[in-house]
């Protein structure tokens, strides 16, 4: 069985995507933007999104598994460190972080991330 999460964002409809799927034993997050001026506020405002969804499929980044950031300046991940510690605390996910372009320039952070699913 498959649960997809929405999260009523117009790009969803526009680019046919969901926030998250819950498939297989896991709960998928699709990359996920944030908003702010900074790569930290971003990399916060994405995580209270991935974490309204998670919360809706009924996990948490307790239960995270892998975590992939997009950031198009390597540089600019390490002030992130902090947040992202403050978030996973003791149940670190494998991660993964990659240098890349993002869909438009104002982005300097996007998150990835699979959890387990809650048992059934």
């Amino acid at each position: 069985m498959i649960r997809r999460i929405h999260t009523g964002s117009p790009f969803e409809a526009k680019i046919g995507y969901c926030r998250a799927v819950v498939a297989g034993g896991f709960v998928h997050v699709a990359g996920t933007v944030g908003q702010g001026e900074t790569a930290p506020e971003q990399c916060r405002s994405a995580l209270e999104t991935i974490g309204k969804a998670l919360a809706e499929a009924g996990a948490s980044f307790a239960d995270a598994v892998r975590v992939t950031y997009y950031l198009p300046d390597a540089a600019e991940f390490e002030a992130c460190w902090p947040v992202l510690v403050e978030t996973f605390g003791d149940n670190p996910p494998v991660s993964t972080m990659i240098e890349t372009n993002l869909i438009d320039p104002k982005y300097r952070i996007e998150i990835e991330l699979t959890t387990l699913a809650p048992a059934a």
